[in-house]
């Protein structure tokens, strides 16, 4: 009896650990910087709509966007129409920072 414990004990910390792994990797820190936004850059500087690359981006910097937002530099940009017109079709909702 004593052996089929310590065997369920190991086989739950198995799964405690399996699990806390994974979600490790999931919760990477996102590196905010600007020119990760560079594949929006059409879409935001001509006609043309966002491709995935950009909507994948968005969605990465999402909570950066409160830093840029914030930003002398590049606030007017991130809260341009345009901006939050590429951020709707994106389906990235806009921060109210």
């Amino acid at each position: 009896m004593k052996m089929k414990f310590s065997h369920v004990f190991a086989a739950g910390c198995l799964v405690i650990l399996v699990m806390l792994a994974s979600q490790a990797q999931v919760s990477r820190a996102v590196t905010c910087t600007i020119t990760e936004l560079s594949p929006c850059l059409s879409a935001i500087t001509g006609p043309n709509p966002p491709s995935q690359a950009c909507c994948a981006k968005l969605m990465q910097q999402r909570p950066c966007l409160c830093g840029y937002i914030k930003d002398p530099n590049f606030g007017s940009y991130v809260n341009s129409p345009k901006a939050k017109g590429i951020a709707k079709t994106c389906n990235v909702p806009i921060p109210k920072c």
